[in-house]
């Protein structure tokens, strides 16, 4: 699993280390694992977390304690689990779209798109 250091999170999110750090003490939302020396190492599912706290704290001026329990909310609610329904149903019509624009065109006779 690929997890990334201090200082790849700080370039990622343009924030320094100190906010981090008090993000993480402040909230209890994030527990980056530490390695052998002690020095955090940040997941994807991490820096995903990071990314949504900053745009709501931010971005969108909500202050460090709103955006925590907004994301609370957020990752508590039933509709996440109806959104990723939702993304994963759209993946599956895209498909099928693609598919029946396929079958068409060997219906029609024409030459296939897919390209080898």
């Amino acid at each position: 699993m690929a997890s990334y250091g201090m200082g790849e999170v700080e370039r990622i999110l343009g924030l320094p280390a100190s906010t981090l750090r008090h993000w993480e003490r402040e909230l209890g939302l994030l527990s980056p694992r530490k390695d052998q020396f002690g020095r955090r190492r940040f997941t994807v599912s991490d820096i995903r977390l990071l990314i949504r706290l900053k745009h709501l704290a931010l971005d969108r001026g909500l202050g460090l304690s709103t955006a925590g329990r907004v994301l609370v909310d957020e990752l508590g609610s039933p509709q996440t689990e109806a959104r990723a329904r939702i993304a994963q149903l759209r993946g599956e019509f895209i498909t099928l779209y693609f598919a029946s624009v396929e079958s068409r065109r060997v219906l029609d006779g024409r030459p296939s798109s897919s390209k080898i």
